[in-house]
């Protein structure tokens, strides 16, 4: 559909010039739509990767904690075993110092595996906060990226709606002189 406009007195017809300029809007439109894409692309991606690590130091952290365990177990195995023998000999006082040397074992191998946990724990939140500001970074990367190829895309626009204008322009004023000669 052509719209009329009147410009220096003479009605002209903007379709071709409205469907430069939606276009040209929807191109950017695109353009920053696809950057946008590309962004979330990559914040998926670095989000999937610190998960990927998280689960690695949770599983190491699991296995530490297991040896741990395992070893305690052994160990408090063994000064029972020895504990019993010493009872069953009637020397309690040997075997009241092996249990206690036991419960000493146990909490020292306890607050090892709580310190091993954190540090993981800790690294962990670390490498998820590299990530973080890595993805932030991207992020803001590819939002002026895009803000420049928008700018880019509606300077363009703006110098053909420009030309399209002086163009009419002239065809109007070449309209008007052929009026006026066939008067």
């Amino acid at each position: 559909m052509k719209t009329p406009i009147l410009i220096a007195g003479i009605l002209v017809t903007l379709s071709h010039a409205g469907w430069v300029m939606a276009d040209d809007d929807d191109r950017g439109q695109r353009i920053e739509d696809r950057f946008d894409r590309r962004g979330d692309r990559i914040d998926a991606r670095l989000d999937a990767k610190g998960e990927r690590i998280n689960e690695r130091l949770d599983a190491r952290g699991d296995r530490v904690e297991h040896r741990l365990d395992k070893r305690g177990d052994r160990i408090d195995e063994r000064l029972d075993n020895k504990a019993e023998r010493a009872r069953e000999a009637g020397r309690d006082k040997l075997a009241d110092r092996l249990d206690a040397k036991g419960d000493r074992i146990n909490a020292r191998l306890d607050a090892k595996g709580e310190r091993k946990n954190k540090r993981l724990d800790s690294r962990g939140d670390r490498v998820e906060r590299r990530l973080d500001r890595k993805g932030d970074r991207i992020d803001k990367r590819l939002d002026r990226r895009g803000e420049r190829m928008h700018k880019r895309h509606d300077r363009r626009g703006e110098r053909r709606h420009d030309q399209m204008a002086k163009r009419l322009d002239r065809d109007s004023q070449g309209a008007r002189r052929r009026h006026h000669r066939r008067k």
